[in-house]
């Protein structure tokens, strides 16, 4: 089964999540959103419900009130950020990652140092994509 995509509102709750990096109640979470987010408490909570029923979050019952309950991560941003990635360039790139990174790469002006780090992430590639090749070689 296909993971369910992430909405920008879901999103906006999963970064204050990963930021924590602890279980929050949806209280906790609607609290650290105020004054960046104009989100009600109630959005938040159909919201984490959501992220809970999409399996990306998951919660655990306050053993001193059964009402509360503590919503932990289980996805990583990392992990969540390479999904949606995958999905833009599906859906815009018709797959391609190379037209997907030309477009990009075109779209800002990079200075050296951001090169550089581009260029290292690219070797970084192509030393696992040799490894991958090895692998199946065997």
């Amino acid at each position: 089964m296909a993971k369910e995509e992430i909405t920008p509102s879901e999103w906006q709750i999963m970064e204050v999540l990963w930021a924590c990096g602890e279980p929050l109640t949806s209280s906790e979470v609607y609290k650290r959103m105020q004054g960046n987010v104009d989100m009600s408490m109630r959005m938040v909570r159909v919201l984490m419900n959501r992220l809970n029923q999409k399996d990306i979050l998951g919660y655990t019952v306050d053993e001193h009130d059964s009402r509360v309950y503590h919503y932990y991560v289980q996805r990583s941003r990392e992990e969540c950020v390479k999904e949606k990635s995958r999905k833009f360039v599906d859906s815009y790139f018709s797959g391609s990652g190379t037209n997907a990174m030309a477009a990009l790469l075109q779209s800002f002006a990079l200075t050296d140092e951001q090169i550089k780090e581009l260029e290292e992430i690219l070797e970084k590639s192509k030393g696992q994509n040799a490894e991958s090749s090895d692998k199946k070689s065997s």
